[in-house]
């Protein structure tokens, strides 16, 4: 007889409920979109809808990505004990839940208009083929960045802003810095992917992934930099980047050794980019 806490538990834990980086790493630069199309006063529903989809989107990205690697997980040490790799739910638990977080994610989006909501339709497409990009491409963070980078352009649309040039430029930068930090996360994996024929681009970049990351950092710093430039931003922005280059510094002091612990935590390091920028931006606007 099934255990309906223990169960509640395992979808919870399936979800990664339990460990938001992934739901904050996709909603700052929702939240820094909403203010710069808002004109830093975005209405407080529309704000509240997106937060809630960004929790919901990445739920169902965790829960379809343990999906296609329930025969992988239980050969890595950091992912053997989650729920589909230890057999404490099926398969069809987890396309059930998948199904039912894209309704819930397609009712938010109905409040919003047409071009919101095909926008949506992309972003889930994308998600749902990231987790199996990494069979047959060694870039899927490329993937995992255009479909993070979705919740970008979405608040232009619903605030009828269309999509313009900042919007593009902001898309830009969240993809490269999402294709940094995720190959920050791959190195910390790399020994265990390399056994199981997992592709990444922490194996592509190989002895270059430093170099590689710090690339893909100068591009998002120059990005949103461009980003600043059109939009007449003032001190306080120019301080927050700087403040964003010294936080880029550390990660490569915690990378320098490729020590998979210290690569997770580079990672993480990342949530603090990310509320910096959104501060930055909304001091902008608000002082």
């Amino acid at each position: 007889m099934i255990n309906i806490g223990q169960f509640i538990s395992a979808c919870w834990r399936l979800m990664r409920a339990d460990r938001p980086i992934g739901s904050l790493l996709l909603g700052w630069p929702t939240l820094v979109a909403l203010l710069i199309a808002g004109n830093g006063n975005p209405p407080l529903r529309t704000v509240v809808l997106f937060m809630l989809g960004v929790f919901v989107m990445r739920s169902a990205g965790c829960v379809i990505n343990d999906y296609a690697d329930r025969n992988i997980d239980g050969h890595v040490s950091r992912t053997k004990l989650r729920p589909l790799a230890t057999g404490e739910l099926k398969p069809w638990h987890a396309l059930a839940l998948f199904a039912l977080l894209l309704l819930i994610a397609f009712i938010i989006v109905l409040q919003f208009n047409q071009a919101t909501i095909l926008l949506s339709f992309a972003a889930a497409g994308v998600a749902t083929l990231y987790p199996f990009c990494k069979r047959f491409t060694q870039l899927p963070q490329v993937v995992l960045g255009v479909a993070f980078s979705f919740g970008v352009l979405m608040p232009f649309t619903a605030l009828e802003q269309g999509l313009p040039l900042v919007a593009w430029i902001l898309f830009t930068a969240n993809i490269a810095w999402t294709v940094a930090y995720d190959t920050e996360y791959a190195m910390a994996d790399r020994a265990d992917d390399v056994k199981i024929g997992v592709k990444s681009t922490a194996i592509l970049f190989a002895g270059h992934d430093k170099f590689a990351i710090a690339l893909l950092q100068i591009a998002t710093l120059a990005l949103l930099a461009w980003l600043g430039y059109e939009l007449l931003f003032g001190f306080v922005y120019w301080l927050g980047l700087a403040v964003i280059i010294g936080m880029f510094l550390w990660q490569h002091y915690l990378i320098w050794y490729r020590e998979p612990q210290r690569c997770f935590q580079a990672f993480l390091h990342n949530n603090n980019v990310g509320w910096v920028l959104a501060l930055v931006v909304a001091a902008h606007y608000w002082f």
